[in-house]
């Protein structure tokens, strides 16, 4: 089959390429089940390795407010 554009496409045949894509991308990984021990232990991680900036220090919206004005 020729390689073909999505603009060249009708409706149908992108939704085909787009649920052949699904399938394939799907079918290679295997779907993890919930886990409360590993989400525990994620969560307690993130909390001993959370890092607080020092006082003083510009929020991220005066950081962002300060690139958008130079």
């Amino acid at each position: 089959m020729a390689v073909q554009h999505v603009g060249e496409m009708t409706l149908e045949e992108l939704r085909r390429v787009i649920r052949e894509e699904i399938n394939t991308s799907t079918a290679a990984k295997p779907i993890r089940r919930w886990d409360p021990i590993r989400a525990k232990a994620a969560l307690d991680w993130l909390s001993k390795n959370r890092w607080t900036p020092p006082p003083g220090t510009p929020s991220t919206l005066e950081l962002l407010r300060e690139d958008r004005d130079r």
